[in-house]
């Protein structure tokens, strides 16, 4: 019988944070989402209004034998700016702000060694700035959200090139191969 595992990551739009994940072998489904916060079953609309306490996600759904949590951790922080807790690009606040959801005490662990082994790299001059915290219910966001960039590419591409997303992934992470939300 095979053993999934599953790994969430809020790291902005979660428009911009799927695509990415999608095309690795070994990742079974990556759906876009609502986590860490206190209101069930929220709303896009809830959400961006800042008052339920979740931010944007992804979820997925993968094969350790295939790829492992390691490598997820990598492609995540590729994506994203580490040094803004406050949301990501243009994005802004509470529901935009990055963070891993470890499931596990195993992730719990590499998460962190991941986080210092980014800070002690020099990559960047500011602190690494995203949250490590235990998963809790995710809440899969409305259909017209889940593979964003296959239903609307034109909109998808416009918005990680103008959002400031590409720009700094592009200028951070030139010299690795995981970046794949263009």
């Amino acid at each position: 019988m095979q053993q999934y595992e599953q790994a969430t990551f809020a790291g902005g739009c979660f428009w911009c944070m799927v695509k990415p994940f999608d095309h690795y072998e070994g990742v079974i489904s990556v759906i876009s989402g609502y986590t860490g916060g206190h209101v069930v079953n929220p709303t896009y609309q809830q959400v961006c209004q800042g008052h339920t306490g979740h931010t944007e996600a992804v979820q997925i759904t993968f094969d350790p034998s295939k790829i492992s949590y390691s490598t997820l951790l990598d492609i995540f922080w590729q994506q994203i700016d580490p040094t803004d807790g406050n949301g990501q690009f243009a994005d802004r606040g509470d529901s935009y702000r990055p963070a891993i959801f470890y499931h596990n005490e195993s992730q719990h662990k590499q998460a962190l060694a991941s986080k210092q082994a980014l800070q002690a790299s020099g990559r960047f001059t500011q602190p690494i700035n995203v949250a490590i915290e235990p998963a809790v219910a995710f809440y899969p966001a409305e259909d017209y959200h889940q593979e964003y960039y296959k239903k609307q590419p034109q909109h998808y591409n416009r918005y990680y090139q103008f959002s400031g997303r590409s720009g700094f992934i592009s200028q951070h992470w030139q010299d690795k191969n995981n970046s794949k939300g263009e």
